[in-house]
């Protein structure tokens, strides 16, 4: 016990028994810690008040720099008192001077400021004291105040000379750190260039003063020089123009002048040098913004990892009202630099080198004060997914740092998207890219005339004196865009208020030639593409519309004129001749004239005799519909076979088809689409076509027994955009008759999550091979399909040379195009200029005359260079930069992202029609124009048409060259007999339906046609030979092997690559029945009529683009309305024949 007592220590007497409770009973050990305290101490105030507060270390700048400047003045006014004797020369007048005692007084008070002002100065500064005391600056301070101290302790020594003007240095070195302390205080970034500048002047300034002040007091002893003077031989010396009117007479000024020049010699050079660096830098860099300008005049800032030519020129010509502010980490390219220094750009163009990521370059670019911020992929990096994060971090900084700044944003890969769906609008060049190409395989041409709508044109492209007619009405129709306006104050639709959305588009259409397409409620912010006959337009209703200019820009001018479908006069394609010819005349205005009658009249109800032709009667559009029972309405009429049929056989096992939304989305942010899929998913092992499994043992696409044929997709991976071709194709308003199987030829095995997603859509199947293989493309089933889809591979984007990047695409499509000629291919390409070389023939002359058609338009600046090239006017062909313009399209018409992606499938809004076609066969023809198919549609089955694709026949002008090129053609179509072509089928391919033009083609050049029967004959005639040789000697084998090179000789190019196909099939097992080789489509050209005039006339296989209004609105009277009467039921054929795609 004694023990324990003795080490229990005692209490202390402040603790209490709350603390002993709580253990807090130890020793106390806590150390109180004070902050700051070295500020404290007299010498940190000295350094807080002088250098670390930037506003008190100004002010005591200013006020040395005061008081330099103020000594070297009373230098000036010490000198100008002065009065040497004249006429002698006296070495005491260069050591003493007249100084007056007021001067002297002021000089010495001066003198005490700077005493004064210097210890305090040096006790800021830290590190040895020798180095502060042998600094240029501290020792031209003793020179001047020294001497003055000493002439206060001896006034004898008050007239000694003091070279005050040396003062002008310390003045010199004072205003450099009165400028750093400046732009500390305002808190704004001083510019290097601006500095260099001002000590350049201050060098050259003080160079100047100390020689002019020099040699005046030398001269005191020698000519007794003036100030003015001195300034004056300076000035001469220093230009080196070197009059020598006035010259140093004595020894030291003499010396002093040869000191300064030495100095200005190595000073200034160097001076001018760090100038010159600075400027360069500058250069590169851009400088800065004026905020000046920034506040007063409207600019765009542009934000891009690499600036190449093409992107900047497109975007400038739609921002031609703006000035662009670029910024971009990269040093400026050779020819973006070329193209700034015209003077059309160097005023509107401002090239910043800099970050966005840096508030200092965001500063520079005066961001918080732009109208929009365009920040832009690189489309051209090796790793896409780096390049979508580099662009999603510079929105993040924009958005930080001015958050009212509006933003667009381009991004590639769609799984990124969802990261900057805060900006104002996003644009997923994956999403569009895959849409389009899938949207081009069922309705011709859908990239092309995306593309027409959201570039600018004011259809004068291609000159007005075209000597080809498709020319004239392809460029004029090529100028309409989508614009908005409200209805109550339209006068396009103002008068339809009350009336049905389809009676409004008819007849706007009809009277002004405008095309309604959409409209969106007041209260809410979808649009709805052809909400269809029930919609009835309301006076808050904002209408999307497609013409040549917006309303506000429209004159109205009444007139009428005959229909052109009646007569053979010029215009024969049907293009109204007042609503186009006024564009060319008026640049800024178009005129919108009433467009004639087209026998649509609603009063013409029943049939008339013309002649011996009987003319069938269109039913009036009625203004209202009594709700969905109107029977004319039958919108979900070829639906019915999918009621009928309860499964469907694939892969050898019975699936049912339903309708839903897909199961799996393989990213984030992808829109739900209503779809046709499979009520069980497909095996990920019977995904794979040239592959058998326990499943089924189809390895080939013939095996599958498909009613329709294939569409190939030839991509380098399974990328999450593939997906964004699939949905298009699988949607739910798409008959079940007429979808096409879906084949993708991958280099890669997909991953699993990507099968995933497509397990669920029926006939979509993938095969691992390679484009440029002839064998993988023999088993995905080319042979079988109708379309092929080839998109540009990510790797072959970057190439040494820029417009390389297309190379291996473009010869990998050729060999397709010449190995497969009825195959109807659509590519995707970098660079639009590389569209040239697609189906490229070296000696077609009408390619070189669109070559030249296609410079002419690039040297007038046109953004529409290759409209005319067949390739891209047929659909053929893509560019992903086109995507470019719908984005800057959209800082001017919000609406065009939102319009352009219900066009392609991307969104599906309740209400919202969508993008299908028709084709015009021999049974419409008695329709004519296309005012009256408008009618027709309109009162029908409520669909709008807003456009033609149209196909013509290739007639060219004749020459030798052009001789030879065909009937080379006609040869390799016209050898049925030989031998190894002997076992072709007789099956024609789905593209092959359509009238071939050979013959026809050939009737209208007599001259071919005599080449032709020549040829023909000389051949007969050899045949001959050749059988009466074999049967003088059927036994020799020496006739026989005649024979033989014979046929081989004959043989052409064309037969060849059959035979090559067929041994290919052959040797994989492939049955080579149904393949034909033969058939040649380049003699046909296809091109995209946008809103043509109610007179222009429908011809046979014209494909019409319509947008059908959303089927499932009319879902609960869908029984009603499939009562239709007798009377309409012929009409009623039209709706439903092959009317929902090509």
């Amino acid at each position: 016990m004694v023990e324990l007592e003795k080490e229990v220590l005692p209490l202390p007497p402040r603790y209490r028994f709350r603390d002993l409770l709580l253990g807090d009973w130890q020793t106390d050990d806590r150390v109180q810690v004070e902050f700051y305290v070295n500020e404290n101490t007299f010498k940190e105030r000295l350094k807080l008040f002088f250098i670390k507060n930037q506003r008190s270390s100004l002010r005591v700048r200013m006020f040395n720099f005061s008081l330099k400047v103020l000594s070297c003045l009373l230098y000036i006014v010490r000198v100008l008192l002065d009065n040497p004797q004249d006429g002698r020369q006296d070495w005491k007048l260069i050591i003493w001077v007249d100084r007056p005692l007021p001067l002297w007084a002021l000089q010495v008070r001066y003198i005490t400021t700077i005493l004064f002002l210097t210890p305090v100065c040096g006790l800021c500064f830290q590190g040895n004291v020798w180095e502060q005391v042998l600094r240029v600056p501290f020792i031209l301070e003793m020179i001047s105040a020294i001497p003055f101290m000493i002439t206060v302790i001896l006034p004898s020594f008050r007239n000694l000379f003091i070279p005050v003007f040396l003062n002008c240095w310390l003045a010199k070195h004072a205003l450099e750190n009165m400028i750093n302390d400046l732009h500390r205080a305002i808190q704004r970034t001083h510019s290097a260039m601006f500095n260099q500048v001002v000590i350049l002047i201050s060098t050259l300034v003080c160079l100047m003063f100390t020689c002019i002040c020099g040699i005046q007091h030398l001269e005191r002893a020698g000519n007794n020089l003036t100030l003015f003077d001195s300034l004056y031989f300076c000035v001469v010396t220093f230009s080196t123009v070197g009059f020598g009117d006035v010259t140093p007479q004595i020894w030291p000024s003499q010396l002093l002048v040869v000191i300064m020049i030495f100095v200005a010699l190595i000073v200034l050079p160097i001076q001018f040098e760090q100038l010159a660096f600075l400027w360069m830098e500058r250069q590169k860099s851009g400088g800065n913004y004026s905020r000046y300008r920034a506040q007063t005049e409207k600019h765009v800032v542009l934000c891009v990892s690499f600036l190449k030519i093409d992107l900047l020129m497109d975007f400038l010509n739609e921002f031609f009202d703006y000035y662009v502010v670029i910024l971009c980490p990269a040093e400026m390219d050779v020819q973006v630099r070329r193209v700034l220094h015209v003077p059309l750009w160097a005023q509107r163009v401002i090239y910043l080198q800099g970050s966005a990521l840096k508030d200092q370059d965001l500063m520079r670019a005066k961001m918080d004060d732009a109208e929009a911020c365009f920040i832009l992929s690189n489309r051209f990096e090796v790793d896409r997914i780096a390049a979508d994060h580099q662009t999603i971090l510079r929105a993040w900084a924009v958005k930080d740092f001015a958050p009212n700044c509006p933003l667009y944003v381009q991004i590639l890969k769609p799984e990124n998207k969802f990261h900057v769906k805060f900006a104002d609008h996003v644009v997923c060049e994956e999403e569009f890219k895959y849409a389009m190409l899938a949207l081009n395989c069922v309705c011709p041409g859908t990239s092309t005339l995306i593309t027409l709508l959201i570039h600018s044109s004011r259809g004068q492209e291609g000159g007005a004196c075209s000597a080809d007619q498709w020319h004239r009405t392809y460029r004029r129709c090529s100028a309409n865009e989508v614009h908005h306006i409200r209805l109550e104050e339209s006068k396009f639709f103002g008068e339809y208020q009350g009336k049905s959305f389809t009676f409004a588009s008819f007849h706007a259409h009809k009277k002004y030639g405008v095309c309604l397409i959409g409209i969106r409620r007041l209260d809410t912010t979808n649009i709805l593409l052809n909400p269809g006959p029930c919609h009835i337009m309301g006076a808050s209703d904002t209408c999307y519309y497609i013409n040549i200019s917006k309303e506000e820009n429209s004159a109205f001018v009444r007139g009428h004129s005959e229909p052109s479908w009646g007569g053979t006069g010029g215009n024969t394609r049907g293009v109204h001749q007042t609503i186009y010819h006024g564009l060319t005349r008026l640049p800024v205005h178009s005129i919108i004239a009433s467009m004639g009658q087209s026998d649509v009249h609603c009063q013409d109800l029943g049939s008339t005799v013309l002649g011996k032709e009987r003319r069938h009667s269109i039913a009036p559009v009625l203004e209202l519909v009594d709700g969905v029972n109107n029977p004319a309405f039958d919108l979900l009429g070829d639906q019915s076979e999918d009621e009928g049929g309860e499964e469907e056989v694939t892969v050898g096992l019975c699936y049912r088809w339903v309708k839903g939304y897909p199961l799996n989305s393989p990213y984030i942010g992808s829109s739900p689409a209503l779809c046709h899929l499979l009520q069980e998913k497909m095996p990920f092992c019977c995904l794979r076509m040239d592959k058998a499994c326990h499943h089924t043992s189809f390895e080939d696409a013939r095996s599958y027994g498909f009613k329709n044929k294939l569409i190939i997709v030839s991509a380098e991976s399974a990328g999450n955009g593939l997906y964004n071709f699939i949905v298009p194709l699988r949607a739910y308003y798409r008959p079940r008759k007429e979808l096409n199987p879906i084949v993708l030829l991958l280099e890669s095995v997909p991953e699993a999550d990507f099968l995933e997603a497509i397990c669920w859509f029926p006939m979509v199947f993938y095969t691992v091979g390679s484009i440029d293989n002839l064998d993988s493309l023999l088993r995905c089933g080319v042979t079988f399909a109708d379309t092929m889809v080839v998109v540009d591979k990510e790797s072959s984007m970057i190439a040494e040379e820029d417009y390389m990047a297309d190379a291996k695409t473009i010869v990998n499509v050729q060999t397709l195009f010449r190995l497969f000629p009825a195959l109807s291919i659509i590519t995707e390409l970098t660079h639009p200029a590389n569209m040239r070389f697609m189906q490229f023939k070296v000696k077609d002359h009408y390619s070189l005359a669109l070559s030249k058609l296609e410079k002419k338009e690039r040297e007038k600046g046109s953004n529409l260079v290759f409209m005319f090239r067949l390739p891209f006017s047929a659909g053929k062909v893509f560019s992903v930069s086109m995507l470019d313009t719908l984005l800057y399209q959209s800082f001017v018409k919000d609406y065009m992202i939102s319009i352009t992606r219900l066009l392609l499938g991307l969104d599906s809004m309740p209400g919202s029609g969508f993008l299908c076609a028709m084709k015009i066969t021999e049974d419409d023809l008695w329709i004519r124009t296309y005012g009256r198919l408008y009618q027709k549609l309109c009162c029908s089955t409520g669909d709008i048409p807003i456009g033609i694709y149209r196909t013509e026949a290739h007639k060219l002008p004749v020459s030798e060259s052009k001789v030879s090129i065909t009937v080379e053609d006609y040869e390799d179509t016209r050898e049925p007999r030989e031998p190894l072509l002997s076992r072709s089928g007789a099956h024609r391919n789905s593209t092959s339906s359509e009238p071939v033009s050979t013959s026809s083609h050939s009737s209208d050049h007599p001259l071919l046609r005599r080449k032709s029967m020549q040829w023909a004959r000389r051949l007969s005639r050899k045949g001959g030979r050749g059988s009466s040789g074999a049967k003088g000697g059927a036994g020799s084998a020496a006739e026989r092997i005649n024979q033989q090179r014979l046929t081989l000789f004959r043989r052409s190019e064309r037969q060849e690559l059959n035979a090559l196909v067929k041994t290919r099939m052959k040797h994989l097992g492939l049955s080579s029945t149904g393949f034909n080789g033969m058939t040649d489509q380049g003699n046909r050209l296809s091109y995209i009529l946008i809103n043509p005039s109610p007179d222009t006339r429908l011809e046979l296989h014209d494909v019409v683009y319509l947008i059908r209004p959303d089927p499932l609105s009319l879902v609960p009277n869908q029984g009603n309305s499939r009562k239709c009467s007798a009377g309409i039921s012929e009409s009623h054929r039209f709706d439903t024949q092959d009317s929902t795609h090509l």
